[in-house]
């Protein structure tokens, strides 16, 4: 099969994961370490070199298809690369080592998913915008690459305010949990997961591709039941939790 038909292959294949992840996680909760943490999953690795191994396929799959496209040289498509880079090298790297919390581990089978969804993942971004894509100077008057970048660095900015939030809520060598407050956890019990989506849908517009929207759509599926099910933890383990607060968008879910 051409590189082409395997771009296109994995693209559905992402798509169908999406399908499938979205009801799965309403009825079965991601058994990732922390709050949902749980036995019955089978070997675990440790929290953070777990999250390095299944998060390192991206930036690496994403290079290595992208360098390999004809337009790999042009200052567009190496403008997507650094965009992509700049989300998933913090997320391997500086993200597990921010993480508090000793002793934490994760399951080992949605290490292995995570890891290979990351392999079809980076791979065909990479090889959308290093290969499939044309990108010429008219792009840059396109206001879906406004709209998409402005989505992308709003949705990463959320993500890593977030982030940071919830690790402020503990000193070093605590344990527990407490109520996030300031920021989008005024109005959503999970803005980390809101501005993923929100990042990952600025993607799709900015680059146009049909990678793109499959992994804005699989992003939406995987995250928004794991909204859900932060939502109602909060709600079951602290009976003065805001009520105003919504899941994932305000006012609204």
């Amino acid at each position: 099969m051409a590189l082409e038909g395997l771009y296109v292959a994995g693209c559905w294949a992402i798509l169908a994961f999406a399908a499938v992840t979205f009801p799965m996680l309403f009825w079965v909760t991601a058994p990732y370490g922390g709050r949902h943490a749980r036995p019955g999953w089978g070997p675990t690795l440790p929290a953070k070199l777990g999250w390095v191994v299944m998060e390192l396929p991206s930036p690496l799959c994403f290079a290595l298809a992208f360098a390999r496209g004809d337009h790999a040289g042009e200052a567009l498509p190496l403008f997507f690369l650094g965009l992509y880079q700049l989300h998933y090298l913090q997320r391997t790297f500086v993200f597990p080592l921010l993480m508090r919390g000793r002793g934490k581990r994760n399951p080992f089978g949605p290490v292995v998913m995570a890891f290979v969804f990351n392999i079809v993942n980076g791979t065909i971004n990479g090889f959308a915008v290093g290969e499939i894509a044309t990108y010429g100077s008219a792009w840059l008057a396109d206001p879906r690459f406004w709209i998409g970048t402005a989505l992308f660095l709003a949705g990463y900015a959320a993500n890593l305010h977030s982030d940071a939030t919830l690790r402020g809520l503990r000193k070093p060598g605590e344990s527990g949990y407490r109520i996030p407050h300031g920021g989008l956890f005024r109005w959503v019990s999970s803005p980390n997961y809101l501005g993923e989506i929100v990042e990952w849908t600025g993607w799709a517009i900015a680059t146009w591709t049909f990678a793109g929207l499959a992994f804005a759509v699989f992003t939406f599926a995987n995250l928004a039941p794991r909204a859900v099910s932060n939502h109602r933890w909060y709600q079951q383990e602290f009976p003065d939790y805001p009520k105003e607060r919504c899941a994932l968008v305000p006012g609204i879910w």
